[in-house]
């Protein structure tokens, strides 16, 4: 048991020599955890903060799909290990919803502030990514509809936050873009299944009350 929780650790993380090994974490993505992945577009290599897409104005340089595009999602075990053999340092773009969890990001310093709070009332929260700018808390896949039902009830949500539901994407750790290296603020827990994730209402009842507390003002990041 010890091997495998060791392994699992490995394949999220980095290898013995430092470097992230990319092609193992989407393995285990795609594989273990039936979370459908693709490649997404590189930096560009004459700038990190540019992205390497045909689009200069790129507001997440080197963290999302262009080619293949995000429907080429998938967990095949093959069609992973053939993208990330040819393009070993390309960023892990997770397809949100559908089977995949999906997310709820905000500015990275709001959220910061709002975990803290949620820890110290004992909130069970599931895995967060956090990038140099935004961090994103991964919970269970919701429809438009749930989630247009949830904003409609709410006398405010901070304009900061974003939705990652259905035809959303995120980038998954270890991945390095145009803003810098994305890693777990809030690993997975190891396990054969896939990690457990909260439910999207909980999540977002939680953080807007958080913020409202914190006197934090989101800015629009």
């Amino acid at each position: 048991m010890r091997e495998i929780l060791g392994r699992r650790r490995r394949l999220l993380s980095r290898r013995n020599d430092g470097r992230p090994e990319l092609i193992s974490a989407a393995l285990t993505f795609a594989t273990e955890w039936q979370w459908p992945v693709l490649p997404g577009v590189a930096p560009d290599p004459r700038g990190q903060a540019r992205c390497a897409c045909p689009d200069p104005e790129c507001t997440v340089p080197g963290a999302h799909p262009f080619d293949p595009g995000l429907l080429a999602a998938t967990t095949d075990a093959r069609m992973v290990r053939w993208w990330w053999t040819n393009r070993p340092s390309a960023p892990i773009i997770l397809a949100t919803g559908g089977m995949a969890p999906c997310a709820v990001s905000l500015p990275a310093l709001p959220a910061s502030r709002a975990l803290a709070l949620l820890d110290r009332r004992g909130m069970r929260l599931g895995p967060v990514i956090a990038s140099a700018t935004r961090w994103a808390l991964l919970v269970q896949p919701y429809s438009m509809e749930q989630l247009g039902e949830l904003l409609y009830a709410k006398d405010f949500v901070p304009g900061s936050l974003r939705f990652h539901g259905e035809g959303g994407y995120l980038a998954l750790p270890p991945s390095e873009t145009g803003q810098g290296a994305v890693r777990w603020e809030r690993a997975p827990l190891p396990g054969s299944a896939s990690p457990w994730v909260p439910g999207v209402e909980a999540v977002v009842d939680a953080v807007v009350d958080a913020l409202t507390r914190t006197g934090v003002s989101a800015p629009e990041i």
